[in-house]
């Protein structure tokens, strides 16, 4: 006996095919016409469950489907029994083929169905079982956090849960387990992990789902960065490998500082698949010999000028580079201005603005940037923050119209020496730039206070193909210290003690050095899947506006329920 759901089926006359498909994968079977049950089952709709009795038959070596694990053999039916009947579709199962996603996601049930998915679904699993045993050979254990908790001022928004026992008090889901990991590790536990459910209140992205995801959460006692980096990295390395067959391109991952990766990649999520480095030439608009008078004018009022040099793209149309420079301007940018190195006897710029470089400005250009003869170049100019947007997507953007990203390959890197602090251009106050539990760079007792801009952290975040997996860090487990960098951030010590009251009473007990980071498990599972849309890895994700069309979430609830939590809603307009 076989059981499954119709797949697909093919009407041959007196032959009918049908594809059975149950967990496993399919199973082709056979009816011939003279069967009493011929046409009830040609007649019986598709992804309908039905259970067969037949006889196992191997098939003729022309007939052989090497696509299926089942391809050698087929199945004579003799009877079969509908074990639950199907409506009409809503959408096809059989195929892959693009749907609407509205339709997807009510249906998920039925997208779940579908062979792509259905196996990306059973790698998240296989992934989250790898990650556990590897975890636990590394020796740490598995714990779990609470859910209710209490609301954070740092991060994302909360999800707020009301307390029915506690009139007008709110618990909120955890964005992490930030605080309660680290209070593990005062607890005398030296190595926790946990597959975690996180919950923040934010706007979907293809790699980002609006309202939960799960994180391979870790933290670890008496431990410096290099020793998390380690443990990361032997995770990382032998879970690619077990579920890709891509090469990685680096067994020990690149450390980048922040700093450096703003300026060569234009972000800190660096694609090192992408050859393509940023450059800047600011100082060449200082020359007297430089004629770019638009470019001059912006230098002068406190404008950069970055640049990504195209190797051997002389012979490329000029449409190649107009194009670039259109789509620039389709991103709110002023342009990317271009041109193309030429004759090596008297170097000259072919282009739009090669005109406005004398023969020694170019050269100069070429010293910086590595260029050649035969080259190109793009240029951008703007205020920092702006200039650092357009070049990293027009480095992407370039790599990708001339093929050179090599896609056979996974590029971890670590991003490190994030700024502990940063100015809000709308505030003009300073806030912490990342996680504010991490412990800063240097002696301690020597670092100056007075420019708090200058102070680096032991943050870390570690990427993969121009995705971020995760932020991480060495913590702060000093009370004093963390009370002096929270005033820097605007914090009074009794707010402190009132928004952080667990931790910072934890912590005056004898807290060890201890440090951590958490990979997004929906975010690997998304590299290895290859897909591009995180939905594509979760079993029952919400749409764009965070919605559940398949459970109607969120959804009205009753009066009787608003009373017992006591909340009275303002009349909906």
């Amino acid at each position: 006996m076989l059981s499954g759901w119709i797949n697909k089926k093919r009407d041959h006359g007196n032959l009918l095919f049908i594809d059975l498909r149950d967990n496993y994968g399919i199973t082709q079977c056979i009816i011939e016409k003279e069967n009493s049950n011929f046409r009830e089952l040609e007649k019986t709709q598709l992804e309908t469950v039905i259970r067969i009795e037949g006889k196992v038959v191997n098939r003729s070596k022309e007939t052989v489907n090497n696509e299926i694990s089942t391809g050698e053999i087929e199945v004579g039916i003799i009877k079969f029994d509908v074990l639950g009947a199907c409506r009409e579709l809503p959408l096809p199962v059989f195929s892959d083929q693009e749907y609407a996603e509205d339709i997807r996601l009510k249906y998920r049930f039925l997208d779940l169905r579908r062979k792509k998915i259905h196996e990306n679904i059973i790698l998240r699993s296989k992934v989250i079982s790898y990650i556990r045993s590897e975890m636990n050979n590394l020796g740490f254990l598995e714990f779990q956090t609470p859910i209710l908790t209490s609301s954070s001022p740092e991060g994302a928004r909360d999800f707020l849960v009301p307390s029915r026992l506690n009139p007008g008090k709110f618990y909120a889901l955890p964005q992490a387990p930030q605080q309660f990991k680290q209070l593990i590790m005062v607890s005398g536990f030296d190595k926790y992990f946990q597959i975690a459910p996180c919950f923040r209140d934010e706007d979907a992205r293809a790699d980002r789902s609006p309202g939960e995801f799960y994180q391979l959460d870790l933290e670890m006692s008496f431990v410096e960065q290099e020793d998390v980096f380690n443990v990361v990295e032997e995770l990382l390395i032998n879970t690619f490998k077990q579920f890709s067959n891509k090469k990685i391109l680096f067994n020990k991952f690149p450390r980048i500082k922040y700093k450096e990766s703003m300026l060569k990649y234009g972000s800190d999520k660096p694609d090192l698949r992408n050859p393509l480095i940023i450059n800047d030439i600011t100082e060449i608009f200082l020359r007297d010999d430089v004629k770019f008078e638009i470019f001059k004018k912006l230098v002068k009022s406190g404008s950069k000028v970055r640049c990504i040099v195209t190797k051997k793209t002389k012979d490329r149309p000029r449409s190649f580079f107009d194009n670039i420079d259109k789509w620039a301007k389709e991103q709110g940018a002023s342009g990317l201005a271009y041109f193309t190195f030429e004759n090596e006897k008297k170097l000259s710029g072919k282009g739009p603005v090669g005109k406005f470089f004398s023969e020694e400005s170019l050269r100069e250009i070429m010293n910086i940037t590595g260029a050649e003869v035969g080259d190109s170049i793009f240029l951008a100019c703007s205020k920092q923050k702006e200039l650092e947007k357009i070049t990293s997507i027009a480095r992407d953007k370039i790599a990708k119209d001339l093929e050179i990203i090599d896609n056979s390959v996974f590029a971890f890197c670590w991003v490190v020496d994030y700024p502990m602090f940063e100015l809000n251009d709308l505030t003009k106050k300073i806030e912490f730039s990342h996680n504010p539990f991490s412990m800063p760079q240097g002696d301690i007792n020597q670092i100056n206070f007075e420019n708090p801009l200058d102070i680096l952290a032991y943050q870390y975040d570690i990427v993969c193909n121009g995705v971020e997996l995760s932020s991480g860090a060495i913590r702060n487990h000093i009370p004093e210290l963390m009370y002096k960098l929270f005033s820097i951030a605007g914090y009074t010590k009794k707010d402190v003690n009132e928004k952080f009251s667990g931790m910072i009473n934890a912590l005056s007990y004898g807290a060890p050095p201890h440090g951590g980071i958490a990979p997004g498990i929906d975010r690997i599972v998304m590299l290895l899947a290859e897909e591009k849309n995180i939905r594509e890895v979760t079993m029952f994700p919400m749409n764009q506006n965070a919605q559940d069309l398949m459970m109607n979430a969120p959804s009205d609830v009753s009066e009787k329920q608003l009373k017992e939590l006591n909340i009275n809603l303002k009349n909906k307009k």
